[in-house]
């Protein structure tokens, strides 16, 4: 005789009925999720493009292909296409996923959606080493850097590098004592007041001539010209470590979302998960000021705008999503910033604020709305 209930039937019938629909939205979600892939691909390329072919004088997209592969262009359209546009193009290309790819890793180990790269005093640390080369040492930090067979801008970035790398090892070493990831993040909001205080009394105090504030206050304004293809093998190679890095940690970081009981739940080595993350988002911000100087708001907006595209939360998707976003976002701002049939040139750091700016209001905005559900 059956125990089923009149009522199971219908409820194996209503099961039997949504598993077809979440099959469908499965499939549904991973074709919204390859076609977005393939237009952010698509913008990509068409930005790099546009950043190659214009300027203060555009020059015709088919002279500039002409320029990449090789062909036969007059030397001053090979000169300005393979060493000075093609290099910017592919520096904003590359600053621009690290910065993304950064900011998605902060804002999900701190559970912050207003987090970004620079949030553990990264931008901080590389100021103050820039500041210390340029405006205490001046020349003698140029001598230096000759004598180590490095030119002005390669020292700039060393210093740059070395002042980050302080950073983020000052604030791992208090990490490691702390168990509340709130607290890492109290740390390094610490550790970066106090740095840019220091970095404040150098360009105050009177450390440096006029030329020399000018020389760093420009630095700070950030920009994806003047790196050689040098500097770009190196800042690729090292953006390449730091999405290794993310991707290593991509289980993890989707256990993270649900609170580090719930990862520990499931295995997961939180404060070793929260060491590689906090090395590798540091990384990929710290080699970037170093070439680029502090690029403000790419980090922060680009992870919500691919959450945005996608409307998914797992870093299976979010991380090719967001390097490919971060990188748009740069080329555009880039691009804009360039002014091109202009001779002029704006601050990079103002153009990205007026992306940036927009998508934390928004953020704000939600997280007030979802407050107030809650209450209600």
């Amino acid at each position: 005789m059956s125990t089923d209930s009149p009522a199971r039937p219908r409820e194996r019938a209503a099961l039997a009925t949504r598993l077809p629909d979440s099959a469908t939205s499965r499939a549904r979600h991973s074709r919204r999720a390859t076609l977005a892939m393939v237009l952010l691909a698509v913008l990509c390329m068409t930005l790099m493009a546009a950043t190659t072919a214009l300027g203060s004088a555009a020059l015709p997209l088919g002279e500039v292909m002409r320029a990449v592969v090789g062909r036969d262009v007059p030397e001053g359209t090979a000169t300005i296409v393979g060493q000075v546009r093609l290099p910017r193009a592919v520096t904003g290309l590359i600053a621009g996923a690290a910065l993304g790819l950064g900011g998605l890793q902060m804002q999900t180990l701190f559970r912050n959606p207003l987090a970004d790269p620079y949030i553990l005093g990264i931008s901080a640390g590389a100021s103050l080493g820039v500041a210390l080369v340029v405006l205490v040492a001046g020349p003698t930090g140029a001598v230096l850097g000759v004598g180590l067979g490095l030119s002005g801008g390669a020292t700039v970035a060393a210093a740059a590098a070395a002042g980050a790398t302080a950073v983020t090892l000052l604030v791992l070493a208090a990490s490691r004592r702390v168990e509340n990831p709130a607290t890492v993040l109290i740390i390094g909001l610490m550790v970066g007041y106090g740095v840019t205080a220091i970095v404040s009394v150098l360009v105050q105090g009177g450390f440096g001539q006029l030329e020399r504030v000018r020389a760093f206050v420009a630095w700070g304004f950030g920009s994806f010209a003047g790196t050689s293809w040098t500097d770009i093998q190196l800042l690729a190679a090292l953006v390449f470590v730091g999405v290794v890095l993310a991707a290593a940690t991509m289980k993890a970081l989707n256990a993270l979302l649900l609170g580090d009981a719930y990862a520990a739940s499931m295995g997961v080595r939180v404060r070793r998960v929260r060491i590689i993350v906090v090395i590798g988002a540091s990384l990929l911000a710290g080699v970037v000021t170093a070439f680029c100087g502090p690029i403000a708001f790419i980090g922060v907006a680009s992870p919500h705008l691919a959450r945005g595209l996608l409307r998914s939360s797992d870093h299976r998707l979010l991380i090719p999503a967001t390097l490919l976003v971060g990188a748009c976002v740069a080329l555009a701002a880039g691009l804009v910033a360039q002014l091109p049939g202009q001779d002029a040139t704006l601050p990079l750091n103002s153009v990205t604020a007026l992306v940036g700016a927009p998508v934390v209001v928004t953020v704000l905005l939600r997280l007030r709305r979802s407050s107030r559900a809650v209450v209600t």
